[in-house]
């Protein structure tokens, strides 16, 4: 039996009583987005060849258009009636709960294009599909920080067991964010030739916001963050002193 995809729902009530649903399907498997057959064609912003990532590895003749541009495109044509500090009702909906919050437009669209960019296929961004199976809507920047050494360090536990050398000091963590920082410049240039409206292009905005934060928390170290682990620290048996046992 085929496993069934795995679906994720954004639905936006705007101020008028309209609403907009987008709905996300993943391969359970490759966790990238599953096509939509009622797709439009696609528009020529996100040809490959139309603002490439420097660093990008794709060939234009097996990649005719850039997979996180082309998951983004149905978004950015439908978020045109929005402007970015537009008020909406959220409603996200997944297997496991359903998440309902008042926020701006330009928040929204940042939290759904995030998800929509980390499952396109695009080789940069496969370190965040398992941050999108356990999708967290609206994310603060401390929860995103949290979840992505977290998730970071789970994958050198992986490289580890398979013979690989763990990068536990998150060094190339770090350069993963700058490359995405560098995607995110791309979408802003493609999507700003696109849009009629600020919504879209202050949504990449916002993700940058968050793709640079994170080099800053690590090079700085985390240390913010160690009183959460605090009550656990301390029932660990301090170097040097033998246990009970």
């Amino acid at each position: 039996m085929q496993p069934q995809p795995l679906v994720i729902e954004y639905r936006f009530r705007l101020q008028d009583t309209s609403e907009e649903l987008f709905t996300i399907r993943l391969d359970p498997q490759t966790l990238e987005t599953l096509p939509d057959p009622a797709a439009k064609p696609l528009p020529d912003w996100t040809k490959l060849s139309f603002a490439q990532c420097a660093s990008c590895p794709l060939a234009e003749a097996a990649s005719p258009h850039c997979p996180a541009a082309a998951n983004l495109a149905p978004i950015v044509q439908r978020g045109e009636k929005l402007i970015s500090i537009d008020l909406v009702d959220l409603q996200v909906t997944t297997a496991e709960r359903i998440i309902l919050q008042r926020t701006t437009a330009q928040r929204a669209l940042c939290s759904l294009m995030g998800l929509v960019i980390a499952t396109s296929g695009c080789p940069h961004t496969a370190f965040f599909k398992p941050m999108a199976r356990f999708h967290l809507p609206l994310a603060s920047e401390e929860e995103t920080i949290f979840r992505a050494t977290a998730t970071y360090m789970l994958a050198q536990y992986f490289v580890k067991n398979g013979g690989g050398q763990a990068d536990f000091n998150l060094e190339k963590l770090t350069n993963l964010y700058r490359t995405m920082q560098e995607v995110n410049l791309a979408m802003a240039k493609r999507v700003r030739s696109a849009s009629k409206t600020d919504s879209s292009v202050n949504a990449i905005v916002l993700l940058d916001m968050y793709a640079k934060a994170l080099p800053y928390v690590i090079k700085q170290s985390l240390d913010e963050l160690r009183y959460l682990f605090e009550p656990f620290l301390k029932t660990l048996v301090p170097p040097g002193k033998p246990s009970s046992s």
